[in-house]
């Protein structure tokens, strides 16, 4: 078994207890953030759910009050008369056809790609590029569109799309480790109640069976439920 790192092993030591309410878990989980960058703030929910069937999916957008710390470029495949709206909403600025022939071509230099609806059939053929990616624009994630200025507004202040894998575990970064506190449990209070207003219709009984977070570099620490409500 691979030993662990002094400072691993420093921080499993400063969890004392198996479960945490939500302001102590931050404050331990900020303690136990040491390495030498800013690491990303992450939840793990383990739901109730079984995504092989359709009603039992979760996928869903949410917008944390204070974003998730990270720049978003995002790219947009719109009609001509969209395309000023969508540069001056913050879009990085090329043309269809680059973009298009750029994507083809496997260069990705954006976050979210951002299309107007009779702009779709030009990426049936790119979806084997950006499907694996998650990137293919799509009703649902809010990432097909009219109304393309709001949209990207949205999108930069920090809109996402999450869904829960296989296991149905739905893992989400929520801020970064230098966020204050405050600010850290408005966004995981956010992401809750999204997550819970989004429930699939065909769960039954207790959707939420855990939830966890850590930094990207730290431990996991569990967190009481009840102490969301």
């Amino acid at each position: 078994m691979k030993k662990l790192s002094q400072r691993c092993a420093n921080n499993l030591n400063k969890i004392q207890k198996p479960i945490y309410k939500i302001k102590e878990a931050l404050e331990l989980l900020k303690e136990t953030s040491t390495v030498k960058f800013t690491e990303t703030v992450e939840l793990h929910a383990n739901l109730n759910i079984n995504p092989k069937y359709p009603n039992q999916q979760l996928r869903a957008t949410v917008i944390l009050p204070h974003g998730t710390g990270k720049e978003v470029r995002i790219a947009a495949l719109v009609s001509e008369s969209e395309l000023i709206n969508a540069k001056e909403a913050g879009a990085e600025p090329i043309d269809n056809l680059q973009l298009i022939d750029n994507i083809s071509k496997g260069i990705i230099n954006f976050d979210v790609l951002i299309a107007t609806p009779e702009m779709m059939p030009k990426l049936a053929k790119l979806g084997r590029i950006l499907g694996p990616k998650g990137l293919m624009p799509s009703p649902k994630s809010g990432t097909v569109t009219n109304n393309v200025k709001e949209t990207i507004i949205d999108f930069k202040k920090g809109k996402f799309e999450y869904k829960a894998d296989k296991a149905g575990i739905v893992h989400i970064r929520f801020g970064k480790s230098d966020f204050s506190e405050l600010k850290l449990v408005e966004n995981i209070n956010s992401l809750y109640l999204s997550i819970l207003n989004n429930r699939p219709l065909g769960v039954k009984g207790k959707y939420f069976k855990s939830i966890f977070i850590c930094s990207s570099m730290g431990p996991s620490i569990k967190i009481d439920l009840s102490s969301f409500e």
